[in-house]
C-alpha cells in the first residue's frame, strides 16, 4: 500500500476528485491548508496599503491505495491539477506498512 499526499490549488479540487473517481478511488481525505513554495506568496493592495501574503490557500489531499493503482492515481492528480502556472503544487508518495479498519478490524488492502 502507498499513501499519496497532494498539495493543490483549491479550485482544482473537484477536477482532481472526479479524475480519482474515474480510476476507482475508494476514499479521500481533504484538508484546507496554507503554505508557499518557490513563489513565496504575492503582494496585495488593501485600502491603499500594500502588504505581502506569505501563505497562499491550498488544499491537501490524502489517500491510501493499493500498489497497483499508484501510477494511475499520480497521473490522474497531476493532469487534473495542472494549470501550467507556478504554484500548481506537489505530489508525495510514501509506503504504508499497515492499515486497520476500526469498525471491523480488517487489515491491509481489505481495510483500504
Amino acid at each position: 500500500m502507498k499513501k499519496i499526499e497532494a498539495i493543490i490549488k483549491p479550485f482544482k479540487l473537484d477536477e482532481v476528485k472526479d479524475a480519482l473517481n474515474q480510476i476507482g478511488l475508494k476514499g479521500i481525505t481533504v484538508i484546507e491548508a496554507k503554505g508557499f513554495g518557490r513563489q513565496k506568496g504575492h503582494t496585495e493592495l488593501y485600502r491603499g496599503a500594500e502588504y505581502v501574503v506569505d501563505f497562499l490557500p491550498k488544499v491537501k489531499i490524502e489517500l491510501v491505495i493499493e500498489d497497483d493503482l499508484v501510477e494511475k492515481a499520480v497521473e490522474a492528480i497531476r493532469t487534473s491539477a495542472q494549470t501550467g502556472r507556478i504554484g500548481d503544487g506537489k505530489i508525495f508518495v510514501s509506503a504504508i506498512e499497515d492499515a486497520i479498519r476500526i469498525r471491523t478490524g480488517e487489515r491491509g488492502d481489505a481495510a483500504v
